[in-house]
């Protein structure tokens, strides 16, 4: 008689987390920073339909690497759970703290109960009315949930992209500062550019980023997606040289977009390229 497999609990969850781990490694970064005005997404996708940002609730964001399947799945549930809450209750009490408590429970469940874990890391931010006020909460694939300063990073190369970003990184700058700092982080260690090949740096082009910002200073729903005519200028000013004697060049402040005529406020059309409509949000393609 042949004697059943055996493997100790602690075996199995070593290998549980290092196949999560190979699983979100091979995926693309995505980071997300605070700025003076709000919470900025920037995230290498090119594609045009599968996002890995998205909008939860009126305040409050979703960004994600990993398995597309996995990931979308918990985004659609955390939108289901905060229009729940908001209805039963108020709108005040739907919070990232309550979405991101709901997503660790899910994903440790998960983890410890079922075969395979999610391949997936998430984030969860909430944009407050004060730069102190933001909310940056970090969900690991066995339910570790970690609040996080100034900004996240997942998936890819990540560590070498938080020491970009540490290097480089300072409170309060404004949205095309932050964005060149974000870009520049994911620049150097992605394939995409010459810089990830150990070459002369290169950017990453528009059409291979995906940006979106929770807007502190829009009415009512603080997400909106940049992308297209809207994100093109911002990444040409963040791609200006500094001035003579080692000034920043001047950026114009950014101004949130103005809804159409008969668009409630903080309301976009879905099909403009700068809306705070949700069309399109959701997650990454699988393992690019």
């Amino acid at each position: 008689m042949t004697m059943p497999y055996y493997a100790s609990p602690e075996q199995l969850m070593r290998d549980r987390s290092e196949y999560a781990r190979k699983g979100i490694s091979r995926g693309r970064s995505v980071a997300v920073l605070t700025y003076a005005d709000g919470v900025l997404f920037i995230a290498e996708n090119p594609s045009s339909t599968l996002h890995k940002v998205g909008e939860l609730y009126d305040r409050i964001g979703f960004a994600a690497v990993g398995r597309y399947s996995e990931f979308e799945s918990l985004r659609v549930a955390g939108v289901r759970l905060a229009d729940v809450r908001g209805y039963s209750y108020n709108r005040r009490d739907v919070t990232g703290r309550v979405i991101a408590n709901a997503y660790a429970q899910t994903l440790g469940e998960i983890f410890t109960q079922q075969t395979k874990p999610f391949e997936v890391e998430l984030c969860v931010a909430e944009v407050g009315d004060t730069t102190e006020s933001d909310q940056l909460y970090r969900l690991t694939f066995d339910g570790s949930v970690v609040d996080e300063p100034d900004f996240i990073v997942m998936g890819g190369q990540a560590e070498a992209v938080s020491a970009n970003l540490r290097e480089h990184f300072l409170p309060g700058m404004d949205l095309a500062e932050a964005l060149r700092v974000g870009v520049q982080a994911l620049s150097a260690v992605s394939p995409a550019t010459s810089a990830g090949n150990g070459g002369p740096g290169g950017l990453l082009s528009a059409e291979q980023l995906e940006v979106a910002v929770l807007d502190r200073r829009r009415p009512k729903r603080a997400f909106r997606r940049i992308v297209g005519a809207a994100l093109r200028p911002l990444l040409d000013r963040s791609e200006e040289p500094a001035a003579v004697g080692g000034e920043e060049p001047h950026t114009a402040a950014h101004s949130p977009s103005v809804p159409q005529p008969g668009t409630p406020a903080g309301l976009g059309e879905p099909s403009a390229p700068d809306s705070g409509g949700t069309a399109g949000s959701g997650g990454e393609a699988p393992t690019t």
